[in-house]
């Protein structure tokens, strides 16, 4: 088994097939930076899907189990379910997901089961459409998203919801959020607001922790812990006394998971990376279009992740959450 200096292993890589999104989320691709004259990548200089697809395969053979297509917004990458199939077909991988927005996930929701693909997790920061509108400051209603969550459902994809709660954004959204997924026996997942790239403004005041959230939870409904599924899952899972219907919280501010982190990064330009806070990758796109053969592509590969250390929330503080460089949302993917 492939382990990094901590012993950890190579188990999830998250694909960022596309840099470009239809929404302009104030914390993660504000209006005023990726703008009308923000230049995205050109397709050439996207991973085709060929290419993705035998980096994947190579990663597979390095002890990669599951596989989330990320953005940017996956969905607006051409013929997607195309990649989907091809990812499902190769020997070992067990699990293929896929983050999205929900904005053209209705419609699409038939053809990505078809496709293959196992499940979904969609972004929905509030259920108010004001508030709503004000984060993703594009217009886009919550309607839209909550249709696309039942389309997809029905197309018997499994969804679960990620919700990142930013004090004074949308921190009041956090109980009628529980409250309706509850209902409809989806799982919630809270997401502490991170200082994720260079471009959303991040501070330690902002942040509403999993204590804080749990408090306010457990003022409304009992809640009882559930056993993580594998090592190095994320979410910390609990379930809803009265059912099966999960929450979980994703604590990377004031709980770090670092000592557990398994996954890996394919950013949008090829780029891979050992953490979500990298600031550096390993070219993988010049390696694949240099025509060297996978030995060769997997002798980069394998020390990258051997000389991995990566802590960084381990170690953050104010002064490194402000001046250390890190690559945006949009390209390394959530």
């Amino acid at each position: 088994m492939l382990q990094d200096k901590l012993g950890r292993p190579l188990q999830d890589l998250r694909i960022s097939v596309i840099d470009r999104c239809n929404f302009r989320c104030t914390y993660c691709m504000p209006k005023e930076i990726f703008g009308k004259d923000f230049s995205f990548l050109p397709k050439d200089q996207l991973l085709s899907f060929e290419e993705i697809e035998r980096l994947a395969k190579l990663f597979v053979q390095l002890g990669v189990k599951k596989i989330r297509l990320t953005g940017g917004e996956p969905l607006l990458r051409k013929d997607v379910t195309t990649l989907i199939d091809r990812l499902t077909n190769i020997e070992g991988l067990e699990d293929i997901g896929l983050t999205t927005n929900g904005v053209l996930l209705g419609k699409k929701a038939q053809a990505l089961k078809d496709a293959g693909l196992h499940r979904v997790n969609v972004s929905l920061d509030a259920l108010d459409d004001d508030v709503f509108q004000s984060i993703n400051d594009s217009g886009v209603s919550t309607k839209k998203v909550l249709d696309s969550i039942e389309q997809a459902q029905q197309a018997g994809l499994v969804v679960k919801v990620n919700m990142v709660v930013k004090k004074g954004m949308n921190d009041d959204q956090v109980i009628p959020m529980a409250t309706y997924f509850k209902e409809k026996g989806i799982t919630l997942r809270y997401i502490e607001f991170m200082d994720v790239g260079q471009s959303n403004g991040w501070n330690f005041d902002q942040v509403v922790t999993k204590k804080e959230l749990f408090e306010q939870l457990t003022n409304h409904f009992e809640l009882e812990p559930v056993d993580p599924a594998y090592i190095g899952e994320v979410a910390q899972r609990y379930r809803y006394i009265d059912m099966d219907t999960e929450v979980g919280f994703i604590t990377s501010v004031s709980e770090s998971f670092c000592s557990t982190c398994t996954r890996a990064r394919l950013a949008a330009d090829g780029r891979f990376y050992t953490c979500l806070f990298a600031s550096e990758g390993l070219d993988l796109r010049n390696l694949l279009r240099s025509n060297l053969d996978d030995q060769a592509i997997l002798e980069s590969i394998v020390p990258t992740w051997k000389n991995r250390k990566d802590r960084y929330s381990d170690e953050r503080t104010e002064e490194t959450a402000k001046n250390r460089k890190k690559i945006e949302m949009s390209y390394i993917g959530g």
